[in-house]
C-alpha cells in the first residue's frame, strides 16, 4: 500500500475512534419500518420515526419530541413539545396538542376543531387545513407546494427539450457525415 492511501485511513481511523454512541431515554421510542402507537393512557419520551408513522390516540402522550421521516403523524392526544415532519402528512383531531411547535415539509397539515399548536407553525411546500378553532401559539408560515413544484417542472421541461435538441442535432450531423463523406459534388444534369 503507497502512501498516498495512508492519509484517508488515518482520518477514517480518527473518526470511528472518535464517534460517541447515540444513547437513547429510556423511554424513547425510535423505530425503521415499524409504526409507533401511543395507546390511550400509555406515554413515551420521544418517538422517532423513519419510514414508518406515528399514531398518538386519546389520552395518549408524548412528553419529548416526535419526528418522522417518509411517514405521517396522527395526534389525537397531546404531544409536550415539537412535532417535525419530512414527506409525510400530520393531523392533529380534534382537541388536540401540540405543545411547541409543528413543522412540515412536503406533506399537509390537518388541525381539527380546538386542536392547539403551543407556539410555531411551519408548513412548508405542503398543504393546510385548519379548522376555524384551531388555535397557534405564535406564528403560522404556510407555502404552498405549487411554489416548488412549478419551477421545478420548468426546469425538467427546461433539461428535457436541450437534452432532446442537443441530441437531433448529432443525429443530423451523423447522418450528413455518413451520406457526404467528402464534400457534395454538383448535380449532373442530363443531355
Amino acid at each position: 500500500m503507497s502512501l498516498r492511501y495512508l492519509a484517508p485511513w488515518l482520518v477514517a481511523a480518527v473518526c470511528v475512534a472518535s464517534a460517541v454512541p447515540a444513547r437513547a431515554h429510556d423511554g424513547d421510542a425510535v423505530h425503521f419500518g415499524d409504526n409507533i402507537e401511543v395507546g390511550a393512557g400509555e406515554s413515551v419520551h420521544d418517538a422517532v420515526c423513519f419510514f414508518c408513522s406515528v399514531n398518538v390516540e386519546n389520552d395518549g402522550k408524548v412528553e419529548g419530541d416526535v419526528v418522522v421521516f417518509f411517514g405521517s403523524v396522527h395526534v389525537a392526544g397531546s404531544t409536550d413539545r415539537d412535532v417535525v415532519n419530512f414527506f409525510g402528512s400530520v393531523e392533529a383531531e380534534d382537541g388536540a396538542a401540540v405543545g411547541r411547535d409543528l413543522v412540515n415539509f412536503f406533506g399537509s397539515v390537518r388541525l381539527g376543531e380546538h386542536a392547539s399548536v403551543g407556539h410555531d407553525m411551519v408548513a412548508m411546500f405542503s398543504e393546510s387545513e385548519l379548522a376555524p378553532s384551531a388555535h397557534v401559539g405564535g406564528d403560522r408560515v404556510v407555502q404552498p407546494g405549487w411554489l416548488f413544484d412549478v419551477p421545478l417542472i420548468f426546469m425538467i421541461v427546461l433539461l428535457v427539450v436541450v437534452v432532446r435538441e442537443y441530441r437531433a442535432w448529432r443525429w443530423r450531423r451523423y447522418y450528413y457525415y455518413m451520406r457526404y463523406p467528402y464534400p457534395p459534388q454538383p448535380p449532373q444534369t442530363m443531355r
